[in-house]
C-alpha cells in the first residue's frame, strides 16, 4: 500500500461522487471519461481499498471513497483560504468571496450592504448563488460557499449559525385586500380561504409552513406552487391571491406602497428565523469577515424583526 495520496486522483474521485458519475466528472474537468476512470482505479489499487461503488449510469463512494472527498473538500478549503489571506497581506486589494442565499435575501442585500462593502473594498469580487434551503446548508457544510443566508434552517452539525434574528411568517397582500381589515393578526386558517402561491418544498418558508398546517389541523391549497420569490410578488401584485413570506424578502415592494406583510396568528409561524450561517471550524478571511459583519449590522433580515406594514391589521 502507498502511504503517500496523489492529490490529483483524489480530485478525480472527489468530482465523480459529487457529480454522481465518471462522465459527468470527466465533463467538469474536460478530458475523457476513460482517463477519470482510470486514475481513480490506480489509487484504489495505491490504497488497497474499493473507493466507488458503480451501479446503473452513476457511482457512490463507498466509507472509504467519502473519507477521501471529505479530505479533499477541507484541503481546498484550507488552500483557498490561506491563497486569499496572503492576498490580504497587500491589503484586500484583491480576494473572492462566494454566498450562497435564498432568493428573498436578495433585495435587501442588494440595497445597501453591497453597496457599501464595495465601497470599502472595491476590488473584492463576488460570487452569488440562490438555492433552497437544504442546499443553502449542503453547500456552506462542503465549503463550496463561505457564507450562507437561509430562512428558517433545520438543525445541523458542523453548521455555525453567526446570526439568529426572528422574522415571522407574514401573509403577503395587496393593500386593501380584506386580510389588511381584520382587527387582529389573521389566522393559517383565514389565510387558506384565498387563492394562496407558496414556495416549493426545499426552501425554508415552505418547510414551516407545513409543519404550521399539522399543528392547527389547516391544509392549505396553494393555487401556484414556485420555486421563484419574484413569480410570488408578481402573483400577489396582479391580485390573484396572497402568499405567505417574511417580511423582509418583500420590505422594496412595502416600502413603495405596492404590497402589505402581516404577521400570521401562529406560534410557530412567528417564531421562524433568519439566519447567517458557516461551516463550523472554518476560519473565514479578512474579506469574508468583514462581509460577514457588513451583512449583520446592515441587512434589515437580521435586525428589524418587526414588519413594517400599511392597514388595520395589528396596528
Amino acid at each position: 500500500m502507498n502511504e503517500t495520496l496523489e492529490f490529483r486522483r483524489v480530485r478525480y474521485l472527489y468530482e465523480a461522487v459529487v457529480r454522481g458519475s465518471v462522465r459527468a466528472a470527466a465533463d467538469t474537468l474536460d478530458m475523457n471519461p476513460s482517463v477519470v476512470s482510470r486514475q481513480i482505479a490506480k489509487l484504489e489499487e495505491e490504497l488497497a481499498i474499493p473507493l466507488i461503488e458503480r451501479h446503473g449510469r452513476g457511482v457512490k463512494a463507498t466509507e472509504a471513497g467519502e473519507m477521501l472527498v471529505e479530505y479533499f473538500r477541507q484541503q481546498s478549503a484550507y488552500q483557498d483560504d490561506v491563497l486569499t489571506k496572503v492576498q490580504e497581506l497587500r491589503g484586500m486589494a484583491r480576494g473572492h468571496i462566494d454566498l450562497v442565499l435564498g432568493e428573498g435575501f436578495v433585495s435587501d442585500l442588494m440595497a445597501e450592504p453591497m453597496k457599501e462593502f464595495w465601497r470599502r473594498y472595491p476590488g473584492l469580487t463576488v460570487t452569488m448563488h440562490l438555492a433552497g434551503t437544504n442546499e443553502v446548508m449542503r453547500l456552506v457544510a462542503e465549503d463550496a460557499a463561505h457564507i450562507g443566508m437561509v430562512y428558517n434552517p433545520p438543525v445541523a452539525s458542523g453548521i455555525r449559525s453567526r446570526a439568529a434574528i426572528r422574522q415571522p411568517m407574514c401573509v403577503v397582500t395587496r393593500p386593501g385586500h380584506p386580510l389588511t381589515e381584520l382587527k387582529r393578526q389573521p389566522l393559517l386558517r383565514q389565510v387558506g380561504a384565498y387563492p394562496v402561491a407558496l414556495m416549493h418544498g426545499s426552501f425554508g418558508t415552505r418547510q414551516v409552513i407545513e409543519l404550521a398546517e399539522q399543528m392547527e389541523r389547516v391544509r392549505l391549497a396553494p393555487k401556484l406552487t414556485t420555486d421563484s420569490i419574484s413569480v410570488i410578488k408578481h402573483f400577489v401584485r396582479s391580485d390573484l391571491g396572497v402568499s405567505l413570506l417574511p417580511a423582509f424578502a418583500v420590505s422594496q415592494e412595502i416600502d413603495d406602497g405596492e404590497l402589505v406583510a402581516i404577521p400570521v396568528d401562529q406560534a410557530l409561524l412567528g417564531a421562524a428565523e433568519a439566519h447567517i450561517v458557516t461551516r463550523l471550524g472554518r476560519q473565514l478571511s479578512i474579506a469574508s469577515n468583514q462581509l460577514l459583519l457588513q451583512l449583520i449590522a446592515t441587512m434589515r433580515a437580521f435586525k428589524d424583526s418587526k414588519p413594517r406594514h400599511r392597514g388595520k391589521a395589528g396596528s
